[in-house]
């Protein structure tokens, strides 16, 4: 879990405050950013009153919908549970909070500006995707197109490239290699006001070798949390997928009590992708066992879906045994189980 968020738990618990979650985005200066209030079930209408401040250098509370003449002046535009900067700054950079009317549970939002020169790929990659040799590939880069249609935002074009050369039409691979791994920049511009403005976002393809991919067991709760398990020669990778209607959920993996990371020059580490819809979210963390080990075999593995209504996960471990991996599994909460009756 982000530092931050303790930091700012700790301060606001002294002040009585109860934060309801918190948020860090990335954006390249320049550029649009868009910083979105998270819903929760009380407040799940698009056009419930929301009010935001900046606790930049300059603390404002002018952010909501009564002041929009003043906020376009500002190259800012808020409706309900978005905020946009039409061209994010340093002067930007900073915490930024929303509430809904008749409620105390206030979000936060942590924008940081990045230079050319200063950004740090692994901060601002926001979509991971693992694709097999040989095999065709599409990347996928989060758009952030969300209600743009309130103010005549229009796309006017789309990019995606990997650096120092092009990509693929599309992002797509007929026939995916392993030196196509790299991180892959989307650029989308948009149109308002008779003014052009873009938006950066990465994507990080990792290219894994093919092999039999083995179904397991799907795990079905309220949220619709399904296991797939792969196993690809001596690379396993386990997609763990969650469907909720919150964009504040959190899916992820768990060693024993420590976090697996993201950091993809590990020997075990997680993907994390999302794809947001108009009525929910698709949810994938996939584990990925570089090749598995003797330490891997004695470690639970947990994938947990968080929540502020409530938390489900599901435990597994490893054990060998002729002919491959078996996998067992231990399952808590409210996940029931739903094995098949041949392994595939």
């Amino acid at each position: 879990m982000n530092i931050a968020f303790f930091h700012m738990s700790l301060r606001m618990s002294l002040t009585g405050v109860c934060p309801l979650s918190f948020q860090e985005v990335h954006v390249k200066a320049g550029e649009m950013a868009v910083l979105q209030c998270p819903s929760y079930r009380e407040y799940r209408d698009g056009d419930a009153e929301v009010f935001w401040t900046s606790h930049t250098v300059d603390e404002m509370k002018l952010f909501n919908m009564s002041t929009s003449a003043e906020q376009r002046q500002m190259g800012v535009l808020v409706h309900g549970r978005i905020l946009v900067i039409l061209r994010a700054s340093v002067n930007h950079q900073g915490n930024y909070s929303c509430s809904f009317r008749n409620s105390s549970r206030r979000s936060w939002i942590n924008l940081r500006v990045y230079t050319v020169e200063s950004r740090e790929s692994g901060k601002i990659t926001q979509d991971s995707k693992t694709c097999y040799t040989d095999k065709s590939c599409t990347l996928y880069c989060h758009d952030e197109n969300i209600l743009f249609d309130t103010w005549n935002i229009t796309r006017n074009s789309t990019t995606c490239h990997k650096e120092g050369e092009p990509s693929p039409k599309d992002g797509y691979f007929s026939s995916v290699k392993k030196e196509d791994s790299d991180i892959y920049t989307c650029t989308w511009s948009y149109l308002y006001d008779g003014q052009i403005y873009n938006m950066t976002t990465m994507v990080k393809l990792d290219v894994q070798p093919s092999g039999k991919k083995n179904t397991f067991c799907k795990f079905l709760f309220s949220k619709t949390l399904i296991c797939v398990f792969q196993n690809i020669n001596s690379t396993v990778v386990i997609d763990c997928k969650a469907v909720t209607s919150s964009d504040i959920d959190e899916l992820f993996w768990l060693s024993g009590d420590s976090f697996v990371e993201t950091n993809s020059t590990l020997p075990v580490f997680y993907n994390y992708t999302w794809v947001n819809t108009t009525e929910e979210i698709n949810m994938t963390a996939s584990l990925v066992f570089r090749q598995v080990s003797e330490e891997d075999l004695s470690n639970n593995y947990t994938c947990k879906l968080q929540s502020d209504y409530q938390t489900s996960f599901v435990t597994i471990t490893l054990k060998q045994k002729a002919g491959g991996l078996e996998y067992r599994f231990i399952t808590r909460g409210l996940i029931a189980l739903r094995a098949p009756r041949d392994l595939i």
